[in-house]
């Protein structure tokens, strides 16, 4: 067999094949309409700005893999990033920074395990509780921060903003998948895929199934704490409001990197491959409507159907596959 030919198999093969397809068209789309695009301080500027969905969309895999969902992520994010920024204070010195940071990621980690709990012992539905604690993690975000504001050490900063070659955005996200890459050869791993697959076999095979789900929601809420540092250090700033949307843009950027939402199947791969695609996409559409003259009205419709059409996608594919079985 053909090396080449094995490996193009192979690649074409895996659930996030697509996702590198609509990735590729649509750099090629924003590079015809925004030629600067891949100047690499401008490059280098926007995956930056996509870090903390990138995060969050990992973030979300890990929770779907265990055949859960988390519609929380978002405004867990933002507790955290407000814990944060409330503990710098107004004028941070490196035990400030150490300390807003830590008590940022610790908060976000209970968070999630609070998710985790109420799912797997209180045995709620993941979409239901996880809808109503994100009132709640959104209301104490709020009474943390009331406004946006706040002081971010210039040390954050400096660090999020890193000036690197290749770009310090390109370091993170290889440094996520070389952790992945370990962990996948972990038990742990074979536990959360095995109870995302089949509670009762795993329960069966001896898998303590509450508690790998529980630890799939706290490492969840971890990472997202990080989505949090990335964030603020962008921003400059704290805001209370601002992680919500996010939640759901993490399940679209999940949903595109081929990560199934019943469980048991998926990788992180997809999801970081998905979260670009969906800011290519917006960007897309952004410069159509820009084009076109359409009202900024539109381009939230439009946002709105690709949302869509992401989620759906997945099963229009299954429906409109050719079925060998089916005689003509």
């Amino acid at each position: 067999m053909n090396p080449r030919t094995s490996w193009f198999t192979r690649l074409s093969s895996q659930p996030y094949a697509l996702s590198l397809v609509l990735l590729i068209l649509g750099w090629i789309v924003v590079a015809f309409f925004q030629p600067d695009y891949f100047v690499p301080r401008n490059f280098a500027n926007q995956l930056r700005s996509y870090l903390p969905l990138i995060f969050l969309a990992v973030a979300q895999t890990i929770v779907v893999i265990g055949g859960g969902i988390d519609l929380s992520l978002g405004a867990l994010m933002t507790l955290a990033s407000v814990v944060m920024v409330q503990t710098f204070g107004a004028n941070p010195g490196p035990l400030e920074t150490f300390a807003g940071i830590a008590l940022g990621l610790l908060v976000a980690m209970l968070a999630g395990a609070i998710n985790g709990w109420i799912v797997a012992y209180l045995r709620l539905q993941p979409i239901i509780a996880t809808f109503a604690t994100s009132s709640l993690w959104a209301g104490m975000a709020l009474w943390v921060l009331p406004q946006p504001g706040g002081i971010v050490p210039q040390g954050v900063q400096d660090f999020v903003r890193l000036t690197v070659i290749p770009p310090f955005a390109l370091i993170v996200i290889a440094t996520m998948l070389l952790v992945w890459a370990w962990w996948l050869g972990t038990r742990n791993a074979r536990a959360l895929y095995a109870v995302g697959g089949s509670p009762q076999a795993a329960f069966a095979s001896g898998v303590n199934v509450p508690f790998v789900k529980l630890s799939s929601y706290a490492v969840s809420g971890l990472i997202a704490g990080f989505a949090a540092l990335f964030l603020i250090g962008d921003l400059a700033t704290g805001d209370p409001l601002i992680g919500a949307p996010l939640t759901l843009s993490s399940v679209v950027a999940v949903v595109l990197g081929g990560t199934r939402l019943s469980g048991g199947a998926g990788s992180i791969i997809g999801s970081i491959v998905g979260a670009i695609v969906y800011y290519i996409l917006k960007n897309v559409v952004a410069f159509t409507v820009f084009r076109t003259g359409l009202t900024p009205q539109w381009q939230t419709l439009i946002d709105g159907a690709v949302v869509v059409l992401a989620l759906a996608g997945p099963g229009l594919a299954r429906v409109l596959r050719p079925n060998p079985r089916r005689k003509s």
